[in-house]
């Protein structure tokens, strides 16, 4: 049966307790910087004037996240496939969500807001790494803060090393190559992926 209305839904699940209705927070405290200082990873879901929907990873050294202050924040853009999925979307729509990780924990920061694209600004000369100072910054004015429950992480088990099997994958080569007809063959695309040569383009 297709559920259609918010009061089936809330029969079928039930209603949040207490305290998980009430944890959103409009502003940063200092918990919520002392997580940004070490997630080295963040998911940005956005979605366009029609609503079509995009989830981008970016990822940095920890604390790579600037606080600009208690209600806004930066995620410096690095060198991609320039594509710029979520980047187009944020012109039609600057509503975004963001998920902040923290390799080990099963908690996860969310951060839901409306975004800018800045090409400069004071603080940029902080998002330098490598030398390479970004060209572009999301910046979010921040509507809502809150921690989202452990039980994902704990269901899935993604951080126990024991549950890991990348070796039931295909190599990034062979799976590019599964999904596009691409000129190139599985022997060049390999070299390309090699970690040494793909690596170069990580900041430059």
């Amino acid at each position: 049966m297709q559920i259609t209305s918010e009061q089936e839904l809330e029969e079928l699940l039930g209603s949040p307790m207490p305290r998980a209705k009430s944890k959103e927070r409009p502003r940063l405290c200092q918990t919520d910087r002392d997580w940004l200082a070490l997630s080295p990873f963040v998911l940005v879901g956005t979605s366009d004037a029609q609503g079509n929907c995009d989830v981008s990873p970016k990822g940095d050294p920890p604390g790579f996240t600037y606080v600009v202050d208690d209600s806004t924040i930066a995620v410096p853009e690095r060198p991609g496939n320039r594509r710029a999925d979520g980047f187009h979307n944020i012109l039609a729509n600057p509503h975004v969500g963001l998920i902040f990780l923290v390799p080990g924990r099963r908690e996860t920061l969310r951060i839901n807001g409306r975004a800018r694209l800045l090409t400069d600004a004071p603080w940029f000369d902080e998002l330098v790494v490598e030398g390479h100072r970004p060209v572009l910054a999301l910046v979010v004015d921040i509507d809502t803060i809150f921690f989202h429950c452990q039980k994902s992480f704990m269901r899935s088990k993604l951080w126990k090393p024991e549950t890991w099997t990348p070796e039931q994958l295909p190599s990034h080569a062979n799976l590019v190559k599964s999904v596009q007809d691409t000129p190139e063959s599985v022997e060049q695309l390999e070299e390309y992926y090699a970690e040494a040569n793909y690596s170069r383009g990580l900041y430059a």
